[in-house]
């Protein structure tokens, strides 16, 4: 089936970006795991939302971002719920260890930074993206993209 074959080579072309993007937006592995199995699974269920599309990259992380940021309302919602009757919730480390000191103290200030930076901040660096393509990637205006990063970049410094 030839929707079979497009998604296969979209999965192998794609997903180890669409991972990073997504580790480093929710810090947990386990979430971006399924995050990610969400995406394809859209896909293969509704294999019409790949007509037309002309950056299969972009496409995908604006999907993952999507499928995250209702991740993050659930589980608002479910925090507020734990809170009211004192439910504590366990935090995990969002990141493995690095080997190399300084790539895990900035690793770790990146972690620092609120999830809307953090997104655009992994898109320009690790995915060479241009402003152009984090603002449609992520359903932003432009010039919010260019001064996320901008922010970002000044928290890490």
């Amino acid at each position: 089936m030839p929707g079979d074959f497009e998604l296969e080579r979209l999965y192998d072309d794609h997903a180890q970006a669409l991972f990073a993007f997504l580790l480093n937006f929710t810090r947990d592995e386990q979430d971006t795991r399924d995050l990610l199995q969400e995406v394809f699974v859209k896909l293969a269920r509704q294999p019409a939302l790949l007509r037309g599309v002309r950056e299969p990259r972009a496409f995908l992380i604006r999907l993952g971002h999507n499928a995250a940021i209702d991740l993050i309302r659930r589980r608002g919602v479910r925090r507020k719920h734990q809170d009211e009757f004192g439910v504590e919730s366990e935090c995990s480390s969002p990141f493995a260890v690095a080997d190399d000191p300084d790539e895990e103290l900035f690793r770790s200030a990146l972690a620092e930074l609120p999830a809307e930076q953090r997104a655009v901040v992994h898109l320009k660096l690790w995915e060479g993206l241009t402003f152009e393509a984090i603002a449609a990637a992520l359903e932003i205006p432009l010039n919010t993209a260019a001064s996320r990063y901008r922010y970002g970049l000044l928290i890490l410094a």
